[in-house]
C-alpha cells in the first residue's frame, strides 16, 4: 500500500482506493452561509491510499490525485476519527 498520510492505516484491496473528501463549501459565490443541513456531498477529493489493481489490469489513479467521483459512490469509513469513502477505480470518473 502507498499512502499519502501515514494516518491512514487501511490497505485496499484489488481495484479498490481510499479518498479523502473535499470539504463542503461552507459558503456561495455571493457570501451566503450554507447551513449544515443544507451542504452537498462533496464529488472531489484527493486518494490517499491504492489497492494493488487487478490481475491483468493495473490501477489508473496515484496517491495524492485528486479525483471527481459520483455523488453516491464509495462506502463511508472512518479511520481515527477522520472521514474517507473507500471505493472502487471505477467509480472515479477523472482525475483533476
Amino acid at each position: 500500500m502507498t499512502t499519502a498520510m501515514e494516518d491512514v492505516k487501511v490497505k485496499p484491496l484489488a481495484d479498490r482506493v481510499v479518498v479523502e473528501p473535499a470539504p463542503a463549501e461552507e459558503k456561495t459565490a455571493f457570501g451566503i452561509i450554507i447551513p449544515d443541513t443544507a451542504k452537498e456531498k462533496p464529488q472531489r477529493g484527493t486518494v490517499v491510499a491504492i489497492g494493488t489493481g487487478k490481475k491483468d489490469e493495473p490501477l489508473t489513479v496515484q496517491v495524492g490525485d485528486t479525483v471527481l467521483y459520483g455523488k453516491y459512490a464509495g462506502t463511508e469509513i472512518t479511520i481515527e476519527g477522520k472521514e474517507y469513502l473507500i471505493m472502487r477505480e471505477s467509480d472515479i470518473f477523472a482525475i483533476v
